[in-house]
């Protein structure tokens, strides 16, 4: 008869290990951070820069710019070398305060907005008429 023997081992984890992160991050083509912070400000945000985004559980990430909301979660952009900004946020903390939909449509709409009046501004067309085109 045969005996198998087995050995058990046993891992233990603090909390700090064994929790996951809820951040995701989003990548977009917003490549201008004044156009970005201008918008959120025109939105009613606040607006830090190299500062920490807020996440669940008091979670934190560094991020370039930082859009303040109101709750305990937050938005935040960080660069990439090719100059565009990925969009980093807790979006399930986010949602339960926000229409995080909405919001980022919003923020994303501002920016469009005014990074077009700026390039028109730039080519020397102040005076001239813009006019704006939405469709579904």
């Amino acid at each position: 008869m045969r005996q198998h023997l087995t050995k058990q081992t046993t891992v233990v984890l603090s909390q700090e290990e064994i929790q996951m992160s809820h951040f995701s991050t989003l990548r977009t083509k917003i490549s201008d951070s004044e156009i970005l912070q201008t918008s959120l400000r025109d939105l009613g945000i606040t607006v830090k820069s190299d500062a920490d985004v807020r996440g669940y559980n008091g979670q934190r990430v560094r991020a370039d710019l930082v859009a303040v909301l109101d709750g305990e979660y937050d938005l935040g952009w960080s660069r990439n070398s090719d100059g565009t900004y990925d969009l980093i946020a807790d979006l399930w903390g986010v949602a339960k305060k926000h229409n995080q939909t909405e919001l980022i449509n919003s923020i994303n709409q501002k920016y469009a907005v005014n990074k077009t009046l700026s390039e028109v501004k730039q080519r020397g067309l102040e005076n001239a008429n813009v006019k704006l085109v939405v469709q579904k």
